[in-house]
């Protein structure tokens, strides 16, 4: 009987922006295409050498500049290009696009209360809901682990994707997606087989302590 092929797809969250950095930190969603701060170049390069000595058979990538960046600094060591993919680009916050939540919960209460209570289906004000992106990264996603069966991959993308993702495999409610951590450059490590996602390594972040 052949082995089950063993599929690993390395989730990682892009490097820092100066509006990650800003305190408080302001939302940055799909509508703010920011570059890498210093601190953020500094964390993907780390990541990068976290990730060198693993054999990647491909790195794949939001669309977002930061997200990009973050990735070409773990395919250099791999001598691989990055593939993009639309669908993994950051959760669109609609109105609330560059503001921090102190704001947010002055200047749109009832809105602002109804997203804390239930995220999955009171989504960001003009935007998306949590359950809003995982039906729109779900399907590349597992696109993805399909084109790489029995290999590893590393996808980089952003703190609403991942946790969507991640409270998915975890079988967590979508309202409880958001309390998921996920630091700028942490690895989730997501192993599938038979066509079953598992989650063995969530935010981890020791790579980034000297930073």
């Amino acid at each position: 009987m052949p082995r089950d092929k063993r599929t690993t797809l390395y989730l990682i969250r892009h490097g820092a922006t100066a509006s990650n950095e800003q305190t408080p930190p302001i939302l940055q969603g799909s509508g703010v295409d920011s570059p890498l701060s210093e601190l953020g170049q500094q964390q993907a390069k780390a990541t990068g050498r976290l990730l060198a000595s693993l054999r990647l058979d491909g790195v794949c990538s939001s669309p977002m500049a930061r997200a990009v960046s973050t990735a070409k600094a773990i395919a250099a060591s791999h001598d691989l290009t990055v593939s993009t993919v639309e669908d993994l680009h950051e959760i669109d916050v609609g109105q609330w696009e560059g503001l921090d939540w102190g704001t947010i919960s002055e200047q749109t209460p009832e809105a602002y209360r109804q997203f804390m209570e239930d995220s999955a289906t009171h989504g960001y004000l003009g935007g998306e809901s949590y359950q809003d992106v995982l039906d729109r990264v779900l399907p590349p996603i597992k696109r993805l682990i399909s084109k790489f069966e029995g290999r590893t991959i590393a996808v980089v993308a952003h703190k609403a994707v991942n946790r969507s993702l991640l409270a998915s495999i975890l079988g967590l409610e979508m309202c409880r997606a958001k309390d998921l951590p996920q630091d700028n450059c942490c690895v989730n490590r997501i192993v599938a087989r038979r066509g079953e996602l598992k989650l063995d390594t969530m935010n981890s972040a020791l790579h980034l302590a000297s930073l």
